[in-house]
């Protein structure tokens, strides 16, 4: 019992830096990274992206999470790629194959990228497989949301449509 009080308090301390650690990313610009396309090619720094909605989740091919939004993530791309949604998909695996070998199963209709050195990673401060970051037209982040769970879909789903009507 005293192990399982013990572990009730250091996931209620986690979850207290967590949410405080998020909450110091709401309202900000959203940091300048350096990612590269699958074969290792440049990809848009998100700066470069400021006028459009942009939807980055960050993901891993062991993630089984990972595997259930994918679709969520194709149909946001699909509905709402004309209004200014851009979603990206930032990979962490350690090997580029396992990557390559998950799209295979589950495709993305969406950018896919690379953080190879996990410097956007430690930047965004991501602490779960996947972490998304909604980030507005001005280049804002508005939303940060931990894990992937299809009841949620609906809620994101207002948000990104919300912000993709507002006009720059």
């Amino acid at each position: 019992m005293k192990k399982i009080k013990l572990l009730f308090l250091i996931f209620s301390m986690w979850c207290l830096f967590a949410t405080a650690s998020f909450a110091e990313h709401l309202d900000q610009v959203s940091p300048s990274c350096t990612l590269t396309t699958l074969d290792g090619s440049p990809a848009h720094n998100l700066q470069e992206l400021k006028g459009e909605v942009v939807y980055v989740d960050f993901w891993a091919s062991w993630c089984p999470p990972c595997v259930k939004s994918f679709s969520f993530l194709n149909q946001l791309d699909h509905d709402l790629k004309d209004k200014g949604l851009h979603v990206i998909g930032v990979n962490l695996d350690e090997k580029i194959k396992d990557a390559q070998e998950f799209l295979v199963k589950y495709p993305a209709n969406f950018s896919i990228v690379v953080d190879s050195n996990k410097e956007c990673a430690k930047v965004f401060e991501v602490m779960a497989m996947p972490t998304s970051y909604v980030i507005d037209r001005k280049g804002t982040i508005r939303h940060i949301h931990q894990g992937f769970r299809p009841g949620e879909t609906e809620e994101l789903r207002a948000l990104i449509t919300q912000l993709v009507m507002e006009h720059p």
